[in-house]
């Protein structure tokens, strides 16, 4: 059982030493749900690997603070380690931190230490880190979308304490070339399929992404090849290769756009567009956004990445990235947290909320 009235740091050893890659979290979604059913005023609900709670106060205005429980791969990175003030394991920053603060905001809530302004919903989700079609939040935004409805969202995803609005698109997409099969010895007789992918590379290795400025934020595309196979056997000229590329597009793109930049640069391949997400808009113009962003200080910068951010941008949702753990640290196998910034983030919830 969590004690979810332990400190910010120790709940996210605990959350770090229960392993949840991707398509593994039920133990930790079993742990998580258990914590929050052992407080009677919160409503807790089960939806496969998603635990959901809720406040019903009957405050003008919800809340959503959302979190994934997932993590990549396991790198010699478990248990957790702490040094100092630096808290090391995989998921430390990317998001096991941001977890225990919203477990930690659900521990005063429920125990009255802390007596919102708004109702509150939590949602811990899984399958964040792999493609989009198997994400919790996206199952229940689908399935049940009033489950995860409110007047605005914290996403605890690790932006170092600061606010970053917004988030990428991200296109993942295989471009393919053709040749003919022949015998290796005998290769005139044949066209070499990952010979004819040269041209593919040197268009990416010279692709000039973008700077864009969106509401007062900037935002860094990117287009870059994540693999390339090809190849049939030791003494056999390969008649296919495929390369697959990654393009992170800003928010003035829809997906529809950022499919016709992807055919635009490779004009002359076959493009077959593999897993594809939608970008979200800064929108801290908005009245709890600006709550929130006075709340926490500093300068809010843009989400360089893609977050569920644009899930509730969709379901017309304004929705914020904001969570203690470095963005630069996640998925490396030194990944950790500085445990003072799940403090601060914890504090800044808090005055928000409050």
């Amino acid at each position: 059982m969590l004690d979810l009235a332990i400190d910010g740091g120790a709940l996210t050893a605990a959350l770090v030493d229960i392993e949840s890659v991707s398509g593994e979290e039920k133990e930790l979604a079993d742990v998580v749900e258990a914590a929050l059913r052992a407080y009677p005023t919160l409503g807790v609900e089960r939806e496969g690997n998603v635990v959901l709670a809720r406040t019903d106060s009957g405050r003008p205005q919800r809340i959503v603070l959302a979190g994934h429980l997932d993590t990549v791969p396991i790198k010699d990175n478990v248990p957790a380690r702490l040094d100092g003030d630096l808290l090391y394991g995989c998921g430390s920053a990317d998001m096991k931190s941001g977890v225990a603060v919203m477990l930690r905001i659900a521990h005063l809530v429920a125990t009255a230490s802390l007596a919102p302004r708004v109702d509150l919903t939590w949602v811990f989700y899984d399958c964040e880190e792999v493609e989009s079609s198997r994400n919790g939040l996206g199952r229940i935004a689908r399935e049940r979308p009033s489950a995860v409805r409110g007047d605005f969202a914290v996403l605890l995803e690790p932006t170092g304490g600061v606010i970053e609005g917004g988030c990428q698109g991200t296109v993942r997409a295989v471009v393919r070339t053709s040749g003919v099969r022949a015998h290796s010895a005998r290769s005139w007789l044949g066209v070499n399929a990952i010979h004819a992918a040269a041209p593919v590379l040197t268009r990416l290795a010279t692709y000039e992404p973008r700077v864009v400025d969106v509401a007062g934020l900037t935002y860094r595309e990117g287009l870059n090849a994540v693999a390339i196979n090809g190849g049939v056997a030791g003494n056999v000229i390969p008649d296919e290769c495929l390369v697959t590329v990654n393009y992170r597009f800003a928010p003035d793109r829809s997906e529809a756009d950022a499919h016709v930049h992807l055919r635009e640069v490779f004009d002359g391949y076959v493009v077959d567009v593999v897993d594809s997400a939608p970008a979200a808009s800064p929108g801290l113009d908005l009245p709890l956004p600006r709550e929130i962003a006075a709340a926490v200080g500093g300068e809010p910068r843009a989400k360089l990445g893609w977050t569920d951010v644009a899930r509730f941008s969709q379901l017309g949702i304004p929705a914020v990235n904001f969570g203690p753990g470095d963005p630069n640290l996640a998925h490396k196998p030194e990944e950790h947290v500085d445990v003072r910034l799940i403090a601060d983030a914890e504090a800044a919830l808090v005055r928000f909320l409050t």
